[in-house]
């Protein structure tokens, strides 16, 4: 299972160079026509990915030359290849079909959810971490491909799918936060992605979107910033 982790998480970190990339859905691809979806960062949050693909490939390593049959790894391993194997095809599935992307990336977030969790408190640097960074940016991620799905196929207009999809985001974000509290990465993902959100309405999106991101980042590092003010 070591060996396969880093295979997959190689396959998952060069998947975007067998396509054009992702930098968000387009307006071409639904049927309502928006250019800049309220639910959705700005370009800028997307580069995150660098970090978590980084991250990742030195976790797997480790994880194959130190701790190959180490309990706090194994437990974790077989969530964590579904949802890179699925992560794989994702970039593909997201220019091809939004509804299936949507899918894929509710696999993708159970699985590393369930990764995070499932892993020992053990080497929190090459574990915990790089798994609480990518498991946070997927729980807004699928809110994100979640709200644009309403919004685009017109269950309800734009600004009410993300006003319907934050609070959803915020549940699961306090929820995986507080029985994840050692990864601290986690928050900070979500809240990077709350802050693309929030910034991206802040000057010409909806001012509500905007300031609901803005009271979802306090409310998801409140947590943290607690436990590092009181050791």
């Amino acid at each position: 299972m070591a060996i396969l982790i880093l295979l997959l998480t190689v396959a998952f970190v060069l998947s975007p160079l067998a396509s054009d990339g992702f930098s968000g859905f387009t307006a071409g691809q639904f049927p309502v026509v928006l250019e800049d979806w309220p639910i959705e960062p700005a370009g800028w949050a997307f580069s995150i990915w660098g970090v978590i693909y980084a991250w990742l490939i030195a976790g797997a390593v480790f994880g194959l030359l130190r701790r190959r049959a180490a309990p706090d790894w194994a437990a974790m391993r077989p969530a964590l290849a579904v949802s890179l194997a699925v992560g794989t095809f994702w970039i593909a599935a997201a220019n091809a079909s939004p509804p299936l992307a949507t899918v894929m990336i509710m696999v993708m977030l159970i699985g590393a959810v369930m990764a995070l969790v499932q892993a020992g408190p053990s080497d929190r640097v090459w574990l915990r971490w790089p798994l609480g960074l990518y498991a946070g940016w997927l729980t807004a991620a699928t809110g994100v491909a979640a709200g644009v799905l309403l919004g685009g196929y017109g269950v309800t207009d734009a600004t009410t799918a993300a006003l319907i999809v934050l609070p959803v985001v915020l549940v699961m974000a306090l929820v995986v936060g507080a029985r994840c509290a050692d990864a601290p990465t986690y928050h900070a993902a979500v809240a990077w992605a709350l802050l693309g959100i929030a910034v991206d309405n802040a000057a010409s999106g909806p001012r509500s979107v905007a300031g609901l991101e803005l009271f979802g980042i306090a409310l998801v590092l409140a947590g943290p910033l607690r436990r590092l003010t009181h050791g």
